[in-house]
């Protein structure tokens, strides 16, 4: 047994003879180092450790919540009494229940040494090779807003009265930099990035490079002429519309009826060349576990498929209100919240096109490489959306001059019935939640420009 896994059982047997009459405990340690560098040098660097308990408590169908950072005994028995305080006054809820124990798959390979070898200098001198790989690969390269490396490595464990018992580590890297490139009479930014389990997974040559050639690309950008036409949207914007999708399916916001999928369960809501799993056990997945936020067993869910809304994302409460199980989609960050239904891995499928083969099928149209406000330029209740982009105009499908300064718009459920075909290789991307995507195409959309 761990020793978080001890601390949380001791708050269970605190939060029962506090009076609770179901508990449960949500225990977590996490490291993490942040390294940002400019101009060749380190800008500034941050390590951190914390840790403490979360505990629910139940009193019939009411809860209460309590946390703290003291895992002391005596601490722990006094987070666990607040705990029961707060049950005792909370309102009822019929639906307000603990979650009830299933069994637990460990998932492998969630951590990765490198963080505890790899030296602070060692992971600075990373950084700082992200940011020289940008500038010397062209003269038009003028600087770097930012670049960054940070890494966590995490330990959770939960337990409960109604047996639950869980405990798993886990690791993640990653770097990223904004490249300026100079031409034309303008400054253009150019977004580079990675994700690994440790700082040995990345690759800084290639997220200083991605940088300067989005940098790159982007200028002498124009407007372009307002259509209707085929859009692709290269992986990190595909990543962000993903997350808004998979935001949407979460029963919280369909029981809230702020969801345009609201009561579409088994309905044609895309085509049948975009499909959209969720998956908590996948190995490379960032957000990984072997249970949820609630001790639920992760696992691979079915959202879109065939082109049909197969089902929403439960955690246990919303699961009670529906009459259905969990879908173990329970989420918190950090022992101080409590449990809430979110996404874990959003996972789009991919096709059989490469970029080239996606272009080559869009014909004319726009290679769509970054949008501005996203989440605050969707109407959640319906799911239209006008929002700002920038990219590269597609003509004789192939990649032309660069434009910026138009928006997209649509709604979502149009959108995915719109998708015509999937790139063959997906990419993690961190926009959006943690997110696989490859490029989609999407057959029409609208587009505003000049």
């Amino acid at each position: 047994m761990t020793e978080l896994s001890a601390v949380a059982r001791r708050a269970v047997e605190a939060a029962a003879g506090a009076g609770a009459g179901d508990a449960e405990a949500y225990v977590s340690r996490e490291g993490g180092r942040q390294v940002r560098v400019h101009g060749g040098e380190v800008e500034s660097l941050t390590a951190a450790t914390q840790s403490g308990v979360g505990i629910r408590a139940w009193s019939g169908h009411r809860v209460g919540y309590a946390y703290g950072t003291d895992l002391s005994d005596a601490g722990v028995a006094a987070i666990a009494a607040r705990a029961a305080e707060a049950a005792a006054v909370a309102d009822e809820d019929e639906f307000a229940a603990p979650p009830q124990p299933a069994e637990i798959e460990a998932v492998p390979g969630l951590g990765d040494p490198s963080i505890a070898e790899w030296e602070t200098a060692r992971v600075a001198e990373l950084a700082l090779t992200v940011e020289r790989t940008a500038l010397e690969s062209d003269p038009r390269l003028v600087g770097v807003e930012t670049a960054v490396y940070a890494d966590s490595d995490e330990q959770v464990a939960i337990a409960s009265s109604t047996g639950v018992a869980g405990f798993y580590e886990a690791s993640s890297a990653y770097a990223y930099l904004s490249a300026l490139a100079e031409g034309e009479g303008a400054r253009e930014t150019g977004l580079g990035f990675g994700l690994a389990r440790g700082p040995r997974g990345l690759d800084p040559e290639a997220i200083g490079a991605e940088g300067a050639q989005r940098a790159l690309a982007m200028i002498g950008a124009g407007k372009p002429a307002s259509r209707s036409c085929p859009v692709v949207l290269d992986e990190t914007v595909a990543a962000s519309f993903a997350g808004l999708i998979g935001g949407a399916l979460s029963a919280k916001a369909v029981q809230r009826g702020r969801s345009p999928f609201a009561g579409r369960l088994e309905e044609e809501v895309a085509s049948g060349a975009f499909a959209l799993h969720d998956d908590g056990r996948e190995p490379d997945g960032p957000a990984s576990a072997p249970f949820d936020a609630e001790g639920v067993p992760r696992r691979r869910t079915a959202l879109i498929e065939g082109g049909r809304l197969r089902t929403y994302l439960f955690d246990t409460y919303t699961a009670n209100r529906e009459g259905v199980s969990s879908t173990g989609s329970a989420s918190r960050q950090g022992y101080r919240s409590l449990p809430s239904v979110s996404t874990s891995n959003l996972m789009v499928g991919p096709g059989e096109l490469s970029l080239e083969g996606l272009l080559a099928q869009a014909g004319e149209g726009v290679y769509v490489t970054d949008v501005a406000g996203l989440h605050s330029g969707v109407n959640p209740v319906t799911g239209v959306f006008s929002v700002g982009a920038s990219g590269r105009i597609i003509r004789g499908g192939q990649l032309a001059e660069p434009v910026r300064e138009f928006t997209i718009a649509g709604d979502l459920v149009a959108m995915l019935g719109a998708v015509s075909a999937a790139g063959a290789e997906p990419r993690w991307v961190p926009f959006g939640g943690s997110v696989s995507t490859p490029p989609l195409l999407i057959a029409e959309m609208a587009i505003s420009g000049s």
